[in-house]
């Protein structure tokens, strides 16, 4: 028999529906982030979670709990993998999440610019 604790492991890595979780997965966190599909406008990080189907689930009681008008105005829920700690304040998090985007934004601009350059230069 199981004790609390190994059953407890033993269900985070075996799921319901019978698919296993890898290590990395359980351990990942995750961003929840609430966006418009039709306007493109992001609303932010709603939650940060610890674990692939922890994540799932948050994603499933935000789309159960939102409003038919809301959904039908576009917006929708998606998960993103990051490096944040879970439970970290969403607004925290949505500030960290754009300034990472921007500076990828920013390296890919240089790193496309550079490259027209050597083009131009090799004519």
């Amino acid at each position: 028999m199981f004790s609390k604790h190994s059953f407890e492991t033993w269900f985070s890595k075996h799921p319901p529906d019978g698919a296993a979780l890898t290590r990395e997965e359980a351990s990942t966190s995750y961003l929840v982030i609430r966006h418009n599909v039709r306007t493109y406008q992001s609303a932010g990080v709603v939650e940060v979670i610890k674990g692939k189907q922890n994540a799932e689930t948050a994603v499933k009681k935000h789309e159960e709990s939102q409003v038919s008008s809301d959904r039908h105005e576009g917006w929708r829920y998606f998960l993103e993998k990051t490096e944040m700690k879970a439970g970290m304040d969403p607004t925290e998090a949505t500030h960290r999440r754009q300034a990472e985007l921007d500076n990828r934004e920013t390296k890919e601009q240089l790193d496309t610019d550079a490259l027209v350059d050597r083009q131009k230069a090799s004519r």
